[in-house]
């Protein structure tokens, strides 16, 4: 299943916000200044979970015939595109991390 651009959009543009929310000052900083790496990640993962809980109620109340499909799909959507975009960030920081082990000392 590919994911609607406008989707994707939207998943990226929250990650931006929450990451200039963090250099706004809303996250603890770090030793430069700027916000703390585990706090973005922790308000990405919140963010993927939220988006997660959102397409749960819309599925259940889709299946109850009280909710819209298409509202239902969006919010699969979006859920999906949250979870890649973690998905991408967490294999390129591991991936960060075996180069960092890698180096002579």
């Amino acid at each position: 299943m590919t994911v609607p651009t406008s989707v994707a959009m939207n998943a990226y543009a929250t990650a931006a916000r929450q990451v200039a929310q963090g250099a706004a000052g809303d996250a603890a900083p770090s030793a430069s200044g700027g916000p703390a790496f585990g706090d973005l990640l922790r308000g990405v993962v919140d963010n993927m979970a939220t988006a997660g809980v959102n397409a749960q109620e819309q599925a259940v109340s889709a299946i109850g015939g009280k909710g819209d499909v298409v509202d239902m799909v969006t919010a699969i959507s979006e859920a999906e595109a949250t979870l890649q975009t973690v998905v991408a960030v967490r294999d390129n920081v591991i991936t960060a991390y075996q180069e960092i082990l890698k180096m002579p000392i």
